[in-house]
């Protein structure tokens, strides 16, 4: 299991952890809401010019007055979390490790606007297969950081943390915790950072499971010559989401500071922020968030956001993708066995993630949606197993 924290060095104590948000912030949360400033609806329009007011509305009550923050807070620390200091800032993470004793450590990596939340469905089937329908071989040891800047990993102390450096960060994780060979599973900012570990640390990343992968076009003409016709729509769709969903992605990405004012000041408006997504990127055959999602769920993501203030730091991330010349560079094809779990809305193309990554392993779904693991949990953890046994 590592180390003990007895034996390691200040620099790299780990430290328990529970969650426990002061009440008066319970109350002020709760005082905001009842006192939001609501922006009129304009007659006539629905969702396709952002959240509806009378839909945020419903939400807000909910969280104001039919939410249960203590019981979700409850939920989280049935679990045991730590943080501990890499590369000078803090990281927050559960370590939930399996009753089989030889069980494969894997790393679960959360995106924006998600948290460990995303996870909590998946710990007890990867956990304990057995009693969820797998076999023992399937037994994982389980990390689940909250990424830097994300959480209640808190913001970090100053700038430059680019996906490159955040994969290097959860490298370290794992070696601190004495995993010497381990998996990585993420999706959203975890498909970026998750490969980018396997290229950190081959030598100790048995393979990266990923749902949700961006793929781009390529500059080689004969990479693109051999597109399908199937794949050539996906492209579409990624051009068509970029002009019509994509506008979360260029505040973040240009004027993360901005954007966090209005977000750190009102939970009015961080709800709306991030129910957007869940509307537009969960399956689409559904009409609503909360059909595709538990929304206490919703509301429990939402609410670690808020009390940990962390809207700002979680926005400036994409700013630093946006700047960090590594993240755009050419880079040779990763040696990592990789799998991709492709759900609807997802815009994988196979044949241009072929170029960057060793795709070993590809599975397309017909449910769920962007966000996997609270969707279709069952899809999901099926295919980390099938692909994971298939690395022997």
């Amino acid at each position: 299991m590592g180390p003990s924290v007895s034996c390691m060095s200040e620099t790299s104590q780990i430290t328990p952890y529970r969650v426990q948000i002061p009440q008066d912030e319970l109350d002020d949360l709760r005082d905001r809401l009842r006192r939001t400033r609501w922006a009129p609806q304009l007659t006539g329009t629905g969702w396709e010019r952002g959240v509806p007011t009378d839909y945020l509305r419903r939400l807000v009550d909910r969280w104001a007055d039919g939410f249960d923050w203590r019981a979700r807070e409850a939920e989280l620390n049935r679990f045991p979390q730590f943080t501990t200091t890499i590369d000078g800032t803090n990281v927050h993470f559960l370590h939930v490790r399996s009753d089989v004793p030889d069980a494969t450590p894997l790393i679960l990596l959360h995106g924006w606007p998600g948290s460990i939340v995303e996870f909590l469905d998946l710990i007890g089937p990867l956990t304990e297969p057995v009693a969820h329908g797998g076999t023992a071989a399937d037994a994982f040891h389980l990390v689940i950081p909250s990424l830097p800047g994300f959480g209640f990993s808190g913001p970090p102390p100053g700038t430059g943390w680019t996906d490159g450096r955040i994969a290097a960060a959860m490298v370290e994780l794992m070696a601190r915790l004495g995993y010497e060979r381990y998996a990585v599973q993420g999706g959203d900012v975890g498909q970026f950072v998750g490969p980018l570990m396997g290229r950190h640390a081959p030598d100790k990343v048995i393979g990266v499971h990923v749902n949700g992968l961006l793929t781009f076009p390529s500059p080689d003409a004969a990479v693109m010559a051999a597109l399908s016709d199937a794949d050539r729509e996906r492209l579409d769709a990624m051009r068509r989401w970029q002009e019509q969903m994509g506008a979360y992605m260029q505040v973040q990405g240009t004027r993360p500071q901005t954007i966090a004012a209005a977000l750190h000041d009102s939970p009015a408006g961080q709800l709306a922020w991030i129910v957007e997504k869940f509307k537009d990127w969960t399956d689409p055959a559904v009409d609503l968030p909360e059909e595709a999602v538990d929304l206490d769920r919703i509301l429990t993501n939402v609410s670690i956001y808020w009390f940990t203030g962390t809207a700002g730091s979680s926005a400036h991330t994409y700013y630093e993708r946006f700047n960090d010349p590594a993240m755009w560079a050419p880079k040779e094809r990763g040696t990592v066995p990789t799998g991709v779990a492709v759900f609807p809305n997802d815009i994988s193309v196979r044949h241009l993630a072929e170029q960057v990554h060793d795709i070993v392993h590809w599975t397309e779904f017909e449910r769920g949606g962007h966000f996997a693991a609270l969707e279709a949990p069952d899809l999901l953890i099926g295919d980390i197993r099938a692909f994971f046994r298939s690395l022997g």
